[in-house]
């Protein structure tokens, strides 16, 4: 029994005619005859009463219709699933991020996604960049939101925005009164930073940035979380050099001042590299480019109105 064979009956019963039956399924009229005279020897009862005026069904065609009915419209389904599946629109997606996105950027694209795939289930997890990366490599995440790409061979990465990095002050700081500072003026103040073990791109590059400007940070408290981090600058505790991108955290007690010269660092997503086809993976991707795409362009404009 195929399905066209269904295909066939149905016309032929709803019709109630045989050769109109036969011109709605694009078929010859004896071949549609044939092909129901075949599903009736496979079922091995009557389906159809023949006669010179109409045709009619049997009980046991009758209720072969609503089974027949319903097998086409689930096999409708399935391929409609299967090429759904194929674009992206259903499916399951686990995403890592690091603790600051959800302050700005995460939010945005996930309710875009959302929006545009509703079908898609969406697991997110706050992760440090490490636990995202062996994440990623077990095969617990299909996709990591950090900051700076990541060396690992299996590993791909996209870049989706970057940011220069900022100075974070504390409100009643003398520095904030500045527009615009240079990083040999926060050499004599305290700083708030990762432990280098956590982050230690970041680290790094930080302090080969301070090194061009003969000192070293003087780190007097760590912290795992850009949040944390920002809270201690509130407290007066020191300074942090964050990206530019978090100065969407407008936290009471914290101002953010550009710096002359600032690195760039980059907000990555990275996914296996195995994952690469996936449609949903993808999807995810084209939707992160463009939110924070748009962002790049508010910042654009801000920036220029603040000059």
């Amino acid at each position: 029994m195929e399905l066209r064979h269904l295909r066939h009956f149905v016309a032929l019963a709803e019709e109630e005619h045989f050769g109109r039956a036969a011109e709605r399924v694009f078929v010859v009229q004896q071949a549609l005859s044939n092909s129901v005279r075949n599903l009736e020897e496979e079922v091995g009862v009557p389906l159809v009463l023949r006669t010179t005026r109409r045709v009619q069904l049997t009980p046991a065609g009758q209720e072969f219709l609503v089974g027949a009915r319903e097998t086409l419209a689930l096999a409708s389904q399935t391929v409609e699933r299967a090429r759904r599946a194929a674009r992206g629109e259903v499916g399951r997606l686990t995403v890592g991020f690091v603790s600051g996105l959800a302050f700005g950027g995460l939010p945005e694209i996930v309710r875009r996604f959302r929006e545009l795939y509703p079908n898609v289930s969406v697991d997110l997890r706050e992760l440090t960049a490490q636990e995202q990366e062996a994440g990623l490599r077990g095969g617990v995440l299909d996709v990591g939101l950090m900051l700076l790409p990541v060396r690992a061979p299996n590993l791909d990465s996209r870049p989706l925005w970057r940011q220069p990095l900022v100075a974070a002050l504390p409100a009643g700081h003398p520095l904030a009164r500045k527009r615009r500072l240079k990083i040999s003026d926060l050499a004599p103040e305290p700083f708030v930073f990762f432990p280098r073990q956590l982050r230690a791109t970041y680290f790094d590059q930080v302090m080969r940035w301070c090194a061009t400007a003969d000192f070293t940070p003087n780190v007097v408290q760590e912290a795992n979380e850009i949040p944390t981090l920002l809270s201690l600058v509130a407290a007066g505790v020191g300074v942090f050099l964050p990206i530019e991108f978090f100065n969407r955290l407008a936290l009471p007690g914290v101002v953010y001042r550009p710096v002359e010269d600032a690195p760039l660092v980059d907000i990555v997503a990275v996914w296996r590299r195995d994952e690469g086809r996936n449609p949903v993976v993808r999807a995810f991707l084209g939707v992160a480019e463009e939110m924070l795409g748009a962002g790049k362009g508010q910042a654009a404009e801000a920036e220029e109105r603040s000059l």
